[in-house]
């Protein structure tokens, strides 16, 4: 499955984006579609996931309760919305999909398709 991240920007601290992520060639069913990013000079970290049927969500403690994840069946996408965003958020935001199940929501081994990346630049 190829994947296309989008809706990245530049915005003020405590603004708001949300970034988009279609998949071509085939629908996210049976997968898990998980948001990752990394900031510049760092590692690529976990940001949330959703699983496409059955919706579990996870999310780092980091954007708990700022970010939410949805699904348009129809338009075969996620969505991650992003509220009260802070400098700390400014990276390239990727997403991904794989299998795990819940648990390893957040292990980055266990995706195997990545999309192109998406930058959201946070200013202060």
């Amino acid at each position: 499955v190829q994947l296309q991240a989008s809706g990245g920007g530049l915005v003020q601290a405590e603004g708001s984006l949300r970034l988009s992520c279609a998949a071509s060639e085939r629908s996210f069913s049976g997968y898990v579609v998980g948001w990752y990013r990394q900031a510049p000079g760092q590692e690529r970290e976990f940001v949330a996931a959703v699983r496409w049927s059955g919706g579990n969500t996870k999310f780092a403690d980091s954007v708990m309760g700022r970010f939410t994840i949805s699904r348009d069946y129809a338009k075969n996408t996620v969505y991650l919305q992003m509220n009260s965003l802070k400098p700390e958020d400014t990276a390239v935001y990727y997403c991904a999909t794989g299998r795990p199940i819940y648990s390893a929501f957040d292990q980055t081994a266990l995706y195997g398709a990545w999309g192109q990346g998406t930058l959201v630049t946070v200013s202060s």
